[in-house]
């Protein structure tokens, strides 16, 4: 096994008249993968990160509350539903029904004119005919509610962060694959120099 002593900062870089010419070229490569790797993470992160909040500030520029009738009835909750507090003695029975939703089928008419039915999140126990606000896109189409700012930024930065990470793996894995085929060309190297001259240095000189 060969002894690798302590490591010594940017000694790829220095002059040595033990360095090779592949220790040059690894010196180079390591540089080159590090400018790539920040270079691509940061760009494809910042680009992913706009994009998705460009997306979602057009959503809330363009969907809207569209008013809607329920057609059919809307399940009513199950006791248990009903009772947050989980002791059976119905505390909070009544804020469950307001806040529980539920699906069902809904009737609205799109900014063009056109009737249009679909499933949406009406309080549960909703009769036939109770009026509800669902949002819609500019073809009259069920969305769900935009994100606010707050959550848009959020999200955008969670998705720049992963697109970055993921693009700046890219090249920091390609180096490492390429270092280790420089490593094992120079161990190639020195069993040929160390076979070439092991038999001179065991030569007797009397």
């Amino acid at each position: 096994m060969a002894f690798r002593g302590p490591e010594v900062w940017l000694w790829r870089w220095r002059r040595n008249p033990l360095k090779r010419r592949s220790d040059t070229v690894e010196a180079w490569v390591v540089l080159g993968a590090w400018v790539l790797t920040v270079a691509a993470g940061v760009l494809t992160g910042w680009t992913a990160a706009g994009g998705v909040e460009g997306v979602m500030a057009r959503e809330r520029l363009e969907w809207r509350p569209t008013a809607a009738l329920v057609t059919q009835q809307a399940p009513r909750p199950r006791p248990g539903d009903t009772d947050p507090t989980g002791d059976g003695s119905g505390r909070g029975a009544a804020q469950g029904t307001d806040t529980l939703r539920v699906w069902a089928k809904v009737r609205w008419t799109a900014p063009d004119g056109s009737a249009h039915t679909g499933q949406a999140r009406v309080p549960s126990g909703s009769a036939p005919g109770t009026r509800v606000t669902v949002w819609t896109d500019p073809d009259g189409r069920l969305v769900t509610r935009p994100a606010t700012p707050t959550q848009a930024h959020t999200r955008a930065l969670l998705i720049g962060g992963l697109a970055g990470m993921s693009a700046a793996a890219v090249p920091l894995a390609g180096s490492r694959v390429l270092r280790g085929r420089l490593e094992r060309r120079r161990l190639d190297q020195w069993d040929a120099e160390w076979a070439r001259f092991d038999p001179l240095w065991g030569r007797k000189t009397w």
